[in-house]
């Protein structure tokens, strides 16, 4: 019989939370209250009241947990935790000299108390939809005019290859260290604290930051239908249903990208089969219309500066598929439902991106002036997707594009909320944020760095007030470019772990999942992404001439569009830079790289790689083909 799960976490994981049954024991020996999984049967006011006290309970922290182990304390790879040596001693003194305590940190990020309830159908539509968003859907209309379909076409390719190669890396990283905080984690563990301190941060502001840029492009959306409606009052409905929806859990959260990945991958693939035949039985002004709008206009537009201008609209629209690395510490059998996650992005980057963009580029010349109407990036109005409908001569469909893309931000600014706020709470847990975001209550929710994430939605109710571009145009700034901070990091602890992997000998059959692509790959999505940096930093300084522009900017506007192109550059140095001064931190040298603490104990994987073998000759050829795909 096959072993269709992995190895737990030794004593440490727990699949359900504390409230609903876990692995973990009450302190004292019991449950909260004195009573077992169900209240005793009461009658009237006394049910009411016992059903509220377990409610009310379930938010509070299970303080001085017990593990089902022999010993006081939980033993990883002869690691021992809790006391205080556990998560309190992230920070020291030493003679005086401050120090940070990378060990701890280590175990601070493999104790977590967040519930493992995730499934690999939530984690398979987090990878395939979990970002598609107003990055595909209304980004790209702005790409498309800068650059031109040619342009837009090869780009997302370019920012296609380079994050499946990052995915690949990430993903033989987050099933070998399932733990808390992946992204900052793994660059304190395998690169330097003060650099992991950078990215977490960094990570955590990207997402906080988009939280209520997505809640107006939502709002802006219903103005599709009705211009005249306040916008406030759509800002509370989407700000409430988001954090409902993460109050709810990891579970909760699952479930409802679940949903929506469904209804925008249904959208998307219903959108490439109209364009198809939009394109082959033309529109009711015109014929056939084929590649015609690559030759008049043309396939490419400002030249070389017009190509690399899509490359950030690009990592922004892509923007999101490193969350299955960050949910891998709340899934419940990480080993086999990750790598079936990670593969989807070869579908994800072939069908959803690239076969739509070339629609796109077919319908929609990159001249068309509805491209460049809107209002700001949130604008669905500006939409190619619903311009190339709205071309067709449709009056159903472009209403139900629109709602598509109200779905999608209504996801991304959920991902938003649960990305930041696991962000925050592995920050806390190593020591690199206040340890009251590290709360986590008897379900397994970190309810401060949630409640701390979602606040920053209220942010989103400015859509209304003048001058409100101008302060979203530096909220966006701010995560323009940390996707490519923390893609390009994620590549080069993966290449530090082969290193370190190798220094101790350890056999690559060790590894439950490898990268497909390998070190290799790692170097070229760490090699990309620097270049990507690169033409970002070139466009700010000599950024694309306008051509209604008359006169040259002056010095002030200059520097505010550098700074708009470029502030997550001078954002990540200022926290690098800060911790390192801070801490005298220095780059962790292979022969000191912990590959232990937090590493799921595959002590049977051996046996478990002959038992999946064995049932894979089993298959037939064209199964294992596209096992070895998705």
């Amino acid at each position: 019989m096959t072993i269709d799960r992995d190895i737990e976490l030794n004593a440490l994981s727990h699949t359900h939370s504390l409230a609903e049954g876990s692995s973990f024991t009450y302190p004292g020996g019991g449950p909260p209250n004195g009573y077992g999984d169900r209240a005793p049967t009461r009658g009237g006011r006394e049910a009411f009241q016992s059903k509220l006290n377990r409610f009310v309970d379930s938010f509070r922290r299970e303080d001085g947990v017990n593990v089902h182990v022999t010993d006081t304390d939980a033993v990883i790879n002869g690691n021992r935790f809790g006391g205080s040596d556990g998560n309190d001693a992230r920070s020291r003194e030493h003679n005086g000299t401050r120090y940070y305590d990378i060990k701890s940190a280590n175990k601070g990020a493999a104790t977590t108390l967040l519930a493992r309830e995730l499934k690999g159908r939530h984690l398979q539509m987090i990878a395939i939809g979990g970002s598609i968003g107003t990055g595909l859907f209304v980004a790209s209309g702005k790409a498309l005019s800068q650059g031109g379909p040619a342009s837009v076409l090869l780009a997302y390719m370019f920012i296609g290859v380079m994050l499946y190669c990052t995915v690949q890396a990430l993903g033989e990283l987050a099933v070998i260290f399932p733990v808390a905080g992946s992204f900052s984690h793994f660059s304190t563990r395998f690169l330097d604290p003060s650099w992991g301190f950078a990215m977490g941060w960094n990570y955590a502001l990207q997402w906080v930051v988009v939280l209520p840029l997505e809640i107006i492009a939502g709002a802006m959306t219903i103005g599709y239908w009705n211009d005249q409606l306040n916008k406030a009052i759509f800002v509370t409905i989407f700000l409430i249903i988001i954090v409902v929806i993460n109050l709810f859990g990891v579970k909760g959260y699952g479930e409802a990208e679940f949903v929506f990945a469904i209804i925008k991958v249904t959208a998307v693939i219903g959108f490439i089969l109209l364009g198809i035949v939009i394109n082959i039985g033309g529109t009711p002004t015109s014929g056939y219309i084929g590649g015609k709008y690559w030759q008049d206009p043309g396939a490419f537009n400002n030249g070389f500066k017009g190509f690399c201008s899509v490359f950030v609209t690009a990592a922004f629209a892509f923007a999101g598929t490193e969350l299955v690395g960050l949910a891998a510490a709340e899934t419940a059998n990480p080993r086999k439902s990750l790598p079936t996650a990670i593969k989807q992005v070869f579908w994800r980057i072939s069908l959803f991106y690239i076969v739509s963009l070339t629609l796109v580029g077919l319908l929609v010349p990159y001249n068309d002036s509805r491209l460049m109407n809107g209002r700001n990036f949130a604008d669905a109005s500006a939409s190619p997707f619903v311009i190339a409908i709205e071309s067709a001569g449709a009056t159903v469909l472009p209403s139900i594009m629109n709602g598509v893309i109200l779905v999608s931000v209504i996801s991304v600014g959920n991902s938003s909320v649960f990305g930041s706020s696991r962000t925050l709470a592995a920050l806390a847990e190593q020591g690199q944020a206040p340890k009251i975001l590290a709360y986590v209550d008897r379900q397994g929710r970190p309810l401060v760095a949630i409640l701390v994430s979602s606040t920053v939605g209220f942010l989103a109710f400015l859509s209304d007030v003048s001058g409100r571009d101008a302060i979203f145009d530096w909220l966006l700034a701010i995560s323009g470019l940390s996707t490519i901070f923390t893609w390009g990091s994620t590549c080069l602890a993966h290449i530090r772990l082969r290193q370190a992997w190798a220094h101790n000998n350890r056999s690559l059959s060790d590894i439950a999942f490898r990268a497909q692509a390998g070190v290799w790959g790692s170097w070229v999505g760490l090699i990309f992404n620097c270049l990507v940096l690169v033409t970002q930093t070139w466009l700010a300084i000599s950024p694309i001439d306008d051509p209604d522009q008359k006169e040259p900017l002056p010095p002030s506007e200059r520097a505010r569009a550098f700074f708009l192109g470029c502030l997550a550059i001078p954002v990540v140095l200022m926290f690098a830079v800060g911790h390192k001064l801070w801490y005298r931190t220095s780059v962790v040298r292979v022969e000191d790289m912990d590959i232990d603490t937090g590493r799921r104990d595959f002590g049977r994987l051996g046996i478990i790689k002959a038992q999946e073998e064995e049932e894979r000759q089993s298959w037939p050829r064209w199964k294992r083909i596209y096992k070895v795909i998705c």
